[in-house]
């Protein structure tokens, strides 16, 4: 199975380079994975698809301000994106320009102490980098955006019930959720859960192989609540709210683990264990959150649902319109 099996054409006007002005005014596409019907709606509607005993899962990780500024002693100015950290394992960071073994950047002191490839570096510092960018970063946007955060984006690139701080990235699908529509779908029957997965290193590099099989996934750190796994026992449907949901559940199929590191690679031919609905976005070509869908909905069925967005004039990718497959 080859990466470029799982591509699509992507008219630059259909990306979202910003927000939409008010949250959860988007637009909806709702797709049958099961027969490939397609349906126009809105994000605000999403209660008509849902049914008393469904359970959506939330991922509530929190954002860091990861992207940081900074400069070398001469002066040169280099970014980084601080990545989320396993155990006791070297902090790591992707940087922009180049780099060498003992630099040292400011603000902070960060030395950099090894140069990995594919630029990523391991670093250290007097002060934890998840500290360093909370006083000194900014949001690590998508670079597909062009652009640098505004006031605005530290609000908007972030749910609006991020709690538990470690992510790289943030769970785009969940961007559109309103606490509005959480309460509608609660009054209709539906029950509310969460998780938190930590999203990082994998979310920002590209599959560099041939051969789906051969691309290995990095881990991200997750935890599932008793209380969220008691409620799955019980659920008419589980819904996932993003493919981050996705993975941690599907993993948690996989291997019983309530908490930990999550490696799990889903792509066409995976089964479902757990997860029967997904709500997501239009991802991009040829990435592994594509992959996740069209092992979700088969892709011919997704690859339908995509060209008729665009033709319909949807809006792709993280700040964009949202699909929900059932």
């Amino acid at each position: 199975m080859l990466v470029s099996d799982f591509t699509y054409d992507l008219p630059e006007d259909r990306i979202a380079k910003f927000p939409p002005k008010v949250r959860g005014t988007t637009r909806l596409l709702v797709l049958n994975k099961n027969t490939g019907e397609i349906k126009d709606s809105y994000y605000k509607d999403l209660a008509d698809y849902l049914n008393p005993g469904d359970v959506l899962i939330l991922n509530d990780t929190r954002v860091m301000q990861s992207r940081i500024f900074c400069t070398l002693p001469d002066g040169r100015k280099r970014e980084l994106v601080v990545l989320e950290k396993h155990g006791n394992e070297p902090q790591r960071v992707m940087y922009r320009g180049k780099l060498h073994d003992g630099d040292v950047l400011n603000p902070g002191n960060i030395v950099v102490s090894k140069i990995l490839g594919n630029g990523i570096a391991e670093v250290e510092s007097d002060t934890p980098l998840a500290d360093l960018a909370e006083k000194y970063g900014t949001v690590p946007l998508p670079p597909y955006l062009h652009r640098d955060a505004t006031e605005d984006d530290k609000k908007r690139y972030q749910t609006v019930w991020a709690r538990e701080m470690g992510s790289a990235a943030a769970p785009t699908a969940s961007l559109n959720m309103t606490e509005e529509l959480l309460k509608k779908l609660q009054e209709k029957g539906v029950i509310i859960k969460y998780l938190t997965l930590h999203v990082g290193l994998g979310t920002f590099l590209p599959i560099r192989t041939d051969n789906i099989e051969d691309h290995k996934m990095h881990s991200e750190w997750y935890h599932i609540p008793e209380d969220t796994l008691e409620a799955i026992k019980d659920a008419k449907r589980v819904i996932a709210l993003g493919t981050t949901v996705a993975r941690t559940l599907e993993y948690y199929a996989k291997t019983g683990k309530a908490e930990g590191e999550d490696d799990i690679f889903i792509y066409p031919g995976f089964e479902f264990k757990i997860v029967d609905a997904l709500l997501t976005n239009f991802h991009a070509p040829k990435s592994t959150v594509l992959m996740l869908a069209s092992a979700f909905a088969g892709w011919d069925h997704l690859k339908n649902a995509y060209d008729h967005a665009i033709e319909e004039k949807y809006n792709f990718l993280s700040y964009g319109d949202s699909m929900f497959i059932c």
